[in-house]
C-alpha cells in the first residue's frame, strides 16, 4: 500500500533527511521517499496508518512540520503556531544558521543552539549600509546626520553608539558564565587536589564531610547556571540520536554530579572499597565542574571568533561614503546616499569617493580602481567613462550621471558576494565530535553490560555492586582532558605563528590548512611590492643628455604633479640623490602627461600623443625600447626638452624577492600555485614566466576570481587564496583557507582566517608548517585524552575483582583524569619548540 501526502515546513535537504528518518519509525511503514520541491512524502506501508498517526510522530519529534493529503491547502499545527508565535514576538530580522551546516543552509529567526550538533548558531551578517548619527550626550532624543552643537544644552554632538551585535551579545553572555563557572570551580578543584597530599592540611579545619558538602554548594551555580546548556543539548542529542561532544560531556559530568550527591547523603549504600579512610564516599564535583568549564571556555573563544566573521562586510561597508552632493537646477545640496535616484547628477571632489555607479558627464580626472582590479595605477577617465562605487576620484573635480544606485552598485555586488561565501562556507566537524559518536554508545553499553555482570554473579549485594560499578564505568570514560586536548594545540601554534609574522583568526584555519592541494595568488601586492615604482632610466642614443640628466629633469617637472607615477619618479630621484630644478608653468595633460618649464627649457614628459603635442619625434630604437617593456605591463613616458625626444622613464611594480622561493617551496609539497590578476596579459605573462608559474589568468574581476575558486572546490580541492586588495575578498571568504597580506587593506585582512604580518608568500609556507605540527598535536592530545581513562573502564567494570579482589579505587579515577590533562598540557608546550621556518 502506497500514499502520497504534502509536507509543509522543509525548507533544506537537512530537513528531508530528517523527516524522511522520522517516518521511517512509524510502526508499519516500509519505505519512505521524500521530495524536497515538491515538498511530497510517498509511504509505503503494509496496512492502512492514519495520517493521525504521521502528524503525532511529527510533532512529538518537536520539529516545525506537518503532513496533509495530498492536494490540500496545509494548515499550521498548533505546535508550529506557538512556534510560530514565539519567533516572531522574539524575531529582530537577522537570520541565524548553523556554523557546521548541519542541516544544509537552513536559517532559523532566532538565536539558539543547533538541534544536530549544539553548535551555538551565528547570525548573518548585515549588507545594509547606514549613515552614521549624531547625538547629544545629555539629551540622548538629539538625533542629527552630521556632527555640530546640541540645539537645547549648546554641547558638541558625539557619535551615536551602534546596536550590539547579536554575535557580540552571546559572547558576553557566554564570557559571563565563564567567569562565574572559573570563580566556582577553581576553589572546587583545589579542595579535590589536596586529597592527593599526605596529612591534608585542610583536614585540620573540616572533617572531609564537610569539605564534600563545600563542593557540593560551590557546584550548584556551575551546574545549574554556567553549564546548564550543555546538559540541554545533551538531552537533545540523545532524544534524536546526533550523538556529539555535549552527549559524552552531559551523561560524564552529569553523572559524576549525581552520584556524588547520593555518596554523601547515602554513604552506607556503598561497599567499602568505595570509601576513604574517614567512612565518607569519594565525590566527584570537581570532575563534573572542571570538565565543564573548560569546555565552556571553548564555546567562549568560538563565540570571539564569530563576533569578528562579519567585520570584512562590515569594512566594505565603511568604503561607501555617508554622503554626496547632487546639483539641482544648478545648485549643489548634501544628501544622503539613500537619497540618490537613477539620473541624478552628482559632483565628485578630488579625493572623494564615488558615491554610486555611473558616467561621467562633465571633466576628466584619474580614478584609484585598486578596489576593482588590484592595480596600483590609477585610471584616467574622461567625460562618458564609467565610474564605480567606492573607488576614489583623484585631483580633480567631475560631474557624474547616477546610473546604479543602492543594491545594484558594483560595491554593493562584491558586499553581497563576500556575505554569500562567508554564509556557505562549512567548517570541519570537529574530531571531538566524531570520536563521541562512537564512544558514548560503547561506554554506555559497557555501563550497561557491567551492571548485568554483577547483578547476575556478583557477590551480595549483588545490585548494589551492580549499580555502583556501571556508575563507575561512565565516571571514569568522561574525559576531563578532551576539552583541553584542541584548545590547548591551537592556543600554543596561534603564539608560535604570531612569533613568525603569522597571524590566525581561528583554529578552522589550521585545521584546513593542513589538507591545502592548490593556492590560488593574487600578483598585485601579493607576488608584487603592489606600488609604482621606477624600473628604469634611458636615454635616447643620439640625445645630448645622458641618463643623470634625463632624470634630473623628469622629477623636477614630476615635483610640482600630484600623480601617483609622478610620486613614483620624485621618490626614485630623492633615493638617488638628485639635485631638483626650478619648474614653473606646470600643466597636466589629461590622458597624454604632463608639460612645463625646467630650468628655462620647454620640457614634456608623457605617451606618444605628449610627444606629438610637443612636436617631438620618437626614434624608431626609442619606441622600439619602449615596446619591449610595455609587453612587460610596464608603464613607459617620454621625456622631451625643446621638442627634442632625449630619454625614457619606466614604471612598474617590482616582484617581492621572496615571492619565487616560497613558491617553489610550496610546490615542492604538492600544492597546485595558480596566479589570478585583474592586469593584463602581457603583464601577467612576464610576472609568470620570471616566477616559472605554468597555471595564471588576466583580466580577472572580484566575481571571476570568486568563480575560480568555486570552480576547483567542485572539482574536489582544498583551496587556499592568498591576497592583498578589496578585489580579493569575495574569493578570500569563500575558499577554504584566506590568507591575506599584512600590507594590504583592511577588507582583505577581515575577509581572510591567515594575516602575514611581513606581506610576503613565505609566510605561506610557515603557515603550512605549522599546520602540519598543530593538527599532529591535536590527534597526539586526543590520544593523551582518553587512553588513561579506555584503559580505566575496565577497571570500573570490575575485571579485577574476581582475581585480586580490586575494584576501581577513587586514587585511579583521580590520577587517571590527573595524568590525561597533564599529558596533553605537556604535549602541546611542544609546540614551541617546532620548527615551522
Amino acid at each position: 500500500m502506497k500514499h502520497t501526502y504534502h509536507i509543509h515546513g522543509m525548507t533544506c535537504n537537512g530537513c528531508r533527511s530528517h523527516v524522511e528518518q522520522t517516518l521511517s519509525k512509524v510502526s508499519g511503514v516500509t519505505n519512505v521517499q521524500v521530495d524536497l520541491e515538491k515538498a511530497e512524502a510517498t509511504i509505503e506501508m503494509e496496512k492502512h496508518i492514519s495520517i493521525k498517526t504521521f502528524q503525532k510522530t511529527l510533532e512529538a519529534d518537536g520539529g516545525p512540520y506537518s503532513i496533509h493529503p495530498e492536494g490540500e491547502k496545509p494548515k499550521k499545527t498548533e505546535t508550529e503556531s506557538k512556534v510560530n508565535k514565539k519567533e516572531v514576538s522574539v524575531s529582530t530580522g537577522t537570520k541565524f544558521y548553523c556554523p557546521m551546516h548541519c542541516e544544509g543552509d537552513k536559517t532559523y529567526d532566532k538565536p539558539g543552539d543547533c538541534p544536530v550538533c549544539g553548535m551555538d548558531l551565528v547570525p548573518e551578517a548585515n549588507t545594509t549600509s547606514s549613515s552614521e548619527e549624531w547625538t547629544c550626550p545629555m539629551h540622548p532624543e538629539v538625533v542629527k546626520d552630521e556632527p555640530g552643537s546640541c540645539p537645547i544644552c549648546g554641547m558638541d554632538l558625539v557619535p551615536k553608539e551602534p546596536d550590539v551585535s547579536a554575535e557580540e551579545k552571546t559572547y558576553k553572555k557566554l564570557i559571563g558564565k565563564f567567569w562565574i563557572a572559573l570563580g566556582f570551580t577553581l576553589p572546587i578543584f583545589l579542595i579535590a587536589m589536596s586529597e592527593m597530599i599526605p596529612k591534608n592540611p585542610l583536614y585540620d579545619i573540616l572533617d572531609q564531610k564537610y569539605w564534600n558538602w563545600i563542593q557540593f554548594g560551590l557546584s550548584t551555580p556551575v551546574v545549574f547556571y554556567a553549564t546548564w546548556m550543555f546538559f540541554e543539548r545533551a538531552y537533545r542529542s540523545i532524544k534524536t540520536w546526533n550523538l556529539n561532544m555535549f552527549t559524552l560531556i552531559g551523561i560524564g559530568a552529569g553523572v559524576a554530579w549525581l552520584f556524588s550527591i547520593f555518596g554523601m547523603l547515602m554513604p552506607d549504600f556503598f561497599p567499602a572499597q568505595f570509601k576513604t579512610e574517614s567512612g565518607t564516599v569519594h565525590v566527584y564535583f570537581e570532575a563534573a565542574t572542571v570538565i565543564q568549564t573548560l569546555v565552556l571556555m571553548g564555546q567562549v573563544l568560538e563565540a570571539r571568533a564569530h563576533s569578528k566573521t562579519n567585520s570584512a562586510v562590515k569594512e566594505l561597508l565603511k568604503l561607501a561614503p555617508n554622503k554626496a552632493i547632487r546639483i539641482v537646477e544648478g545648485q549643489e545640496e548634501e544628501i544622503t546616499i539613500e537619497q540618490i535616484q537613477t539620473g541624478d547628477t552628482l559632483r565628485v571632489k578630488p579625493g572623494d569617493k564615488i558615491p554610486v555607479d555611473g558616467s561621467i558627464s562633465d571633466g576628466n580626472t584619474s580614478v584609484d580602481e585598486s578596489m576593482i582590479t588590484g592595480e596600483p595605477i590609477p585610471v584616467d577617465k574622461q567625460s562618458g567613462d564609467k565610474v564605480s562605487s567606492g573607488t576614489i576620484n583623484g585631483t580633480q573635480s567631475f560631474l557624474m550621471k547616477a546610473e546604479k544606485v543602492g543594491a545594484d552598485t558594483l560595491l554593493s555586488q562584491i558586499i553581497k558576494m563576500v556575505n554569500d561565501a562567508s554564509r556557505s562556507r562549512a567548517p570541519i566537524q570537529k574530531l571531538a565530535d566524531t570520536i563521541s559518536g562512537y564512544f558514548v554508545p560503547i561506554v554506555v553499553l559497557v555501563s550497561i553490560l557491567t551492571f548485568i555482570i554483577w547483578a547476575v554473579w556478583g557477590p551480595d549485594p549483588a545490585y548494589v555492586y551492580a549499580l555502583v560499578n556501571a556508575i563507575a564505568v561512565l565516571i571514569i570514560a568522561c574525559p576531563c582532558a578532551l576539552g583541553l586536548a584542541t584548545p590547548m594545540s591551537v592556543m600554543v601554534g596561534v603564539g608560535k605563528g604570531a612569533q613568525n609574522g603569522v597571524l590566525i583568526k581561528n583554529a578552522e584555519a589550521l585545521e584546513k590548512m593542513d589538507k591545502i592541494d592548490t593556492l590560488i595568488i593574487d600578483k598585485t601586492g601579493t607576488i608584487t611590492e603592489g606600488k609604482p615604482t621606477v624600473s628604469d632610466i634611458g636615454k635616447a642614443e643620439s640625445g645630448s643628455f645622458s641618463e643623470e640628466e634625463v632624470l634630473q629633469y623628469i622629477v623636477s617637472l614630476n615635483n610640482l604633479s600630484e600623480h601617483p607615477l609622478a610620486e613614483a619618479t620624485v621618490t626614485y630621484g630623492k633615493e638617488k640623490g638628485v639635485d631638483f630644478l626650478k619648474a614653473e608653468n606646470f600643466n597636466s595633460v589629461t590622458g597624454k602627461g604632463v608639460e612645463g618649464t625646467v630650468n628655462g627649457k620647454k620640457t614634456a614628459l608623457g605617451n606618444e600623443k605628449m610627444m606629438e603635442a610637443a612636436n617631438a619625434t620618437l626614434s624608431e630604437t626609442l619606441k622600439q625600447t619602449a615596446q619591449s617593456f610595455q609587453k612587460k605591463g610596464k608603464t613607459v613616458s617620454y621625456l622631451a626638452i625643446d621638442g627634442e625626444a632625449v630619454g625614457y622613464v619606466v614604471i612598474g611594480d617590482k616582484i617581492k624577492e621572496t615571492s619565487k622561493k616560497a613558491i617553489q617551496a610550496l610546490q615542492k609539497k604538492g600544492i597546485d600555485v595558480i596566479m589570478l590578476t585583474g592586469d593584463n596579459h602581457d603583464t601577467a605573462k612576464a610576472v609568470a614566466d620570471e616566477l616559472e608559474l605554468a597555471d595564471f589568468k588576466a583580466g580577472m574581476l572580484p566575481k571571476d576570481k570568486l568563480d575560480e575558486v568555486e570552480r576547483l572546490q567542485n572539482e574536489g580541492k582544498k583551496v587556499a587564496m592568498a591576497g592583498d586588495g578589496i578585489n580579493d575578498a569575495p574569493a578570500l571568504a569563500k575558499s577554504d583557507v584566506g590568507i591575506a597580506m599584512g600590507t594590504g587593506t583592511d577588507v582583505a585582512i577581515e575577509s581572510a582566517e591567515i594575516t602575514l604580518v611581513k606581506g610576503d608568500l613565505h609566510g605561506i609556507v610557515k603557515a603550512r608548517n605549522l599546520s602540519d605540527a598543530v593538527m599532529k598535536n591535536i590527534k597526539q592530545n586526543l590520544f593523551f585524552a582518553l587512553i588513561y581513562n579506555t584503559l580505566g573502564i575496565p577497571i570500573a567494570a570490575g575485571i579485577l575483582f574476581p582475581v585480586f579482589g580490586i575494584l576501581l579505587s577513587p586514587m585511579i579515577a583521580a590520577l587517571a583524569m590527573s595524568f590525561s590533562s597533564v599529558s596533553v598540557i605537556a604535549n602541546s608546550l611542544r609546540l614551541r619548540s617546532a620548527f615551522i621556518d
